[in-house]
């Protein structure tokens, strides 16, 4: 992708895992959603805070092979969007033997959209996300079930 080249929304997320708990049951989801071409994983590391508070920083590159194989499918595209700033931040809100995701992707469905928008000379002015227990609560007090 040429760097003049359209760009959907861009998106981190940090995911915090207490006690080192993380399985890989997210993988398979997140695969699914760079396979459908709904979003393009940009970059994608990961922190530990060990028990006496020392901070371990790893990239995908910096995994055993083993650890690395389930990321594989959807391999960071740009990387280095991420820095040791960022993921020390991360860190610094891990409780010791805790362990985090840190992930930016582009979604890819709002490509054309954001195409668009620019093209009718348009300007993103607020952009934020609305909790889900908000909505869940405003469905539960209008009697909908959260599909």
């Amino acid at each position: 992708m040429s760097v003049d080249a359209s760009l959907g929304p861009i998106q981190y997320i940090v995911l915090g895992f207490p006690g080192n708990k993380f399985k890989g049951e997210i993988i398979p989801a997140l695969g699914d959603l760079v396979r459908a071409g709904t979003i393009r994983v940009m970059d994608l590391a990961f922190v530990r805070k060990e028990a006496d508070g020392s901070v371990l920083i790893m990239e995908l590159e910096d995994l055993a092979e083993d650890e690395a194989a389930p990321f594989a499918a959807f391999e960071k595209q740009i990387g280095d969007l991420l820095n040791e700033e960022d993921l020390r931040a991360a860190a610094s809100a891990l409780e010791p033997g805790s362990s985090a995701a840190a992930l930016i992707w582009e979604n890819v469905w709002a490509r054309k959209f954001a195409d668009a928008v620019k093209g009718a000379d348009g300007m993103l002015m607020a952009w934020d996300h609305i909790p889900f227990e908000a909505v869940q609560a405003v469905m539960a007090a209008a009697n909908r079930p959260v599909e």
